[in-house]
């Protein structure tokens, strides 16, 4: 397997061995010791395991959990072809506001982890693309935050061929500076401090 650092503090893609034969192929997206030798630490104990399906041009984010508890993710696609993107949605980090891509398709068997504090979003280039997750913690709508996919000021590059299908959620989530004036940032320190944790809260 190997590992590329992303342009966010803490985000990593890993890139398994796809081994293949007349019947098929056969791969493993998580590798602990690649995982630990690169990140510092161990991924974290799942707490919950979830996948979505979604057809060609819904966009799924920007997300990110309150720190604390913080989310952790680590994600990977089973089906069609996305394109996965991180976003620093961390108040003080070093590169707060900028992002990095990765394409995840199955027969590449890229991965992607998201530390906790990172935002993330995919937009799906296929019809029935289907993202995996293993998560830190489990699901509390509470603690959920969402900053809209077509903030200006963060310019993601989506495909221009497709028609995108936002949530009613997403539509209506505030702009990275607004959530920012709002206070429902994670703090970059706490982020780093909490995702270095055995447990992962």
């Amino acid at each position: 397997m190997q590992a590329r650092p992303l342009k966010i503090a803490g985000a990593y893609e890993f890139t398994p061995k796809v081994f293949g034969d007349a019947r098929g192929v056969f791969v493993s997206p998580y590798q602990e010791d690649v995982f630990t030798q690169t990140v510092g630490h161990a991924l974290y104990p799942v707490v919950q395991s979830s996948y979505s399906v979604s057809r060609r041009g819904v966009v799924r984010g920007i997300h990110f959990t309150s720190v604390p508890p913080g989310m952790g993710k680590y994600a990977f696609c089973l089906r069609g072809k996305a394109i996965d993107y991180i976003i620093d949605t961390r108040e003080g980090s070093p590169t707060f506001g900028m992002w990095d891509s990765v394409e995840l398709d199955p027969h590449s068997a890229r991965s992607v982890h998201i530390p906790i504090g990172v935002g993330h979003l995919f937009v799906a280039v296929e019809d029935d693309t289907t993202i995996s997750y293993l998560l830190s913690t489990g699901y509390v709508p509470e603690r959920e935050h969402a900053i809209h996919p077509l903030d200006p000021e963060l310019a993601l590059p989506f495909p221009e061929d497709m028609e995108l299908i936002l949530s009613d959620r997403d539509r209506a989530a505030p702009t990275l500076a607004e959530a920012r004036r709002m206070g429902i940032l994670p703090d970059y320190a706490e982020s780093l401090r909490l995702d270095a944790l055995p447990g992962k809260g």
